[in-house]
């Protein structure tokens, strides 16, 4: 077995310690014993992170614990919308368990998939960026609004945000992208779409190649006609719909 092999085995097993916690959340201590046929010493061990099951073992955990804990579902519970429309974005961006959960639910999405950079937006999508280009043992790229001094040549994509007279760029350090690259986009939470566009234009505008797009939390249905056909070129998840 190589290395990159051992290294993605161990994190599937380390994301078993994320999905129990999750999972005690909604079943007692008791009925998680039961239902995964591990004494209450083995449980407790696994779930403080102070032992970790083997490969094999974390892979039986895993169908288990996604076959009584919706995790989708769990946090959604956690999206709190206000009445303006605007929603609570702090397991998103703050909590640790539910973003190595996200992290690695965008490893197994994405598996397979040859990933060389992962791009993303500032400023909220770049917690659960960070975790995916660490699982991936890749570079992240971070695009801001403003360019940053030191820096001579700039990607740069400037789009008007719909339903406003607001004209928004994004610039990314010219140097960071390249042909042979194969990049994954990341974002936080998409309305629109205008954000997940200007980053597909950003790569693609280098010819470089997409490795998939994931995002968070969509919301509403006027993302799909805007971005209806970067969805059809190009691989898509998102974790959340509301």
């Amino acid at each position: 077995m190589d290395v990159e092999t051992r290294v993605r085995e161990l994190k599937y097993r380390m994301m078993i310690t994320d999905l129990l916690k999750v999972a005690s959340e909604s079943h007692t201590y008791q009925e998680l014993s039961d239902v995964l046929g591990l004494s209450p010493p083995i449980l407790s061990r696994y779930m403080r992170g102070h032992v970790l099951p083997s490969y094999k073992r974390a892979q039986g955990l895993y169908e288990k614990l996604m076959e009584i804990t919706d995790i989708k579902e769990e946090l959604k519970k956690r999206i709190i919308f206000d009445e303006e429309g605007y929603f609570n974005n702090t397991p998103l961006v703050c909590e640790i368990t539910w973003l190595k959960i996200m992290s690695n639910y965008a490893l197994e999405k994405f598996a397979g998939r040859r990933v060389t950079k992962v791009l993303t937006a500032a400023v909220d999508g770049i917690p659960v960026s960070t975790l995916v280009s660490n699982l991936l043992d890749v570079n992240l790229i971070i695009a801001k609004d403003r360019k940053e001094v030191g820096i001579k040549d700039f990607l740069e994509e400037t789009y008007i945000l719909k339903g406003s007279a607001i004209r928004k760029s994004l610039y990314v350090p010219k140097s960071l992208i390249r042909k042979r690259d194969s990049v994954l986009i990341i974002d936080d939470v998409v309305r629109t779409g205008e954000t997940v566009k200007a980053l597909v234009d950003i790569v693609s505008n280098q010819r470089a190649d997409i490795a998939g797009i994931y995002v968070l939390v969509t919301v509403g249905e006027d993302w799909k006609h805007y971005l209806k056909d970067v969805i059809s070129k190009h691989s898509f998840e998102t974790l959340i719909e509301l």
